[in-house]
């Protein structure tokens, strides 16, 4: 088992001002959280979003430490240049510490047609701007011919300080397909460990399968949860919060969204750490931010101890 990097999605951050996204930065960086991870929507049900790349700049300016990753960044309903250009922007601010998770989003289709996208298309569109935004990274003047993105003597300059990582979410055998053959690692979300561990052995067969050889794979999970020392109390939590967010029933994920004290969380994640995942973003619900960022810190410990 890889040493686990762990970190938070802080919800409560969503339409926040300046000083209460430093004032939690801050915390999180103090209580020791390896990073903070930031969501990605646009117009998401009722038009409710943030963007996910300004989200991660701002962690990344105001804490020295801490790393960000998108949790998951809708690239199709992006020009692959502009993203290409954030990415590379970030990284020489912030060389290293930052990992771009992406995902074609897939809870609201609507999302994607007010994007001037067609929902159908978003897996293709995925693919190539993956690929677009890999030449585009490495600095080099890139003519790209797809079906959807055309470029021409597109640049980048300058290109990344450091190769920033890619992982790919999604659920599905197509995006764990995609995830081998385009990213550096996987993106889980509401899987047992046993289908972690599954879908990573998928991606490597895809990534062998493309003829690709990735030495260091970074595969993540996001994790609804809710903390507090009563488990019942502790469900409360997360199910108003997810029942809010995706206006389905906690009863539809809950078997993979644990309600407890920090101790019990943890036990929960040892099998997805002994399944190979690295990168833990708790979408933790509490009675407060600062009730959360503590939890998560404890639970980061708990998977440190048990770490060789």
């Amino acid at each position: 088992m890889s040493r686990p990097q762990v970190g938070c999605i802080l919800n409560r951050l969503t339409g926040a001002d300046a000083a209460q996204w430093r004032r939690l930065i801050t915390r999180a960086e103090a209580a020791g959280l390896d990073h903070l991870a930031v969501g990605d929507h646009i117009s998401f049900h009722t038009g409710a979003g943030a963007d996910g790349l300004l989200a991660a700049a701002t962690v990344l300016a105001v804490s020295e430490r801490l790393s960000a990753n998108t949790a998951v960044y809708l690239l199709p309903l992006r020009h692959p240049v502009l993203v290409a250009r954030q990415l590379a922007d970030i990284s020489t601010r912030a060389p290293g510490r930052f990992i771009f998770g992406v995902g074609i989003g897939g809870e609201d289709r609507h999302e994607a047609e007010v994007c001037g996208v067609d929902p159908a298309t978003r897996g293709r569109r995925m693919d190539e701007c993956l690929q677009a935004i890999r030449q585009l990274l490495a600095g080099r003047p890139v003519d790209f011919e797809g079906q959807f993105i055309r470029l021409t003597q597109a640049q980048i300059i300058p290109p990344p300080a450091e190769r920033i990582p890619v992982i790919i979410g999604g659920r599905s055998d197509a995006a764990i397909g995609r995830a081998g053959r385009y990213g550096d690692g996987w993106f889980g979300i509401w899987v047992s460990a046993s289908r972690y561990r599954q879908a990573i052995a998928q991606m490597h067969q895809a990534a062998r399968d493309a003829g690709r050889d990735i030495p260091s794979w970074t595969n993540a999970l996001n994790i609804w949860c809710g903390v507090d020392k009563s488990p019942s109390t502790a469900r409360i939590h997360v199910a108003q919060a997810m029942e809010h967010f995706y206006r389905l029933p906690y009863s539809a994920f809950e078997k993979w969204s644990p309600a407890g004290p920090p101790q019990q969380l943890a036990d929960f994640l040892v099998p997805y750490l002994a399944a190979g995942c690295s990168v833990f973003n708790l979408i933790i619900n509490g009675p407060s931010a600062e009730a959360e960022i503590e939890a998560a810190a404890e639970i980061r410990k708990h998977l440190l101890d048990v770490t060789p």
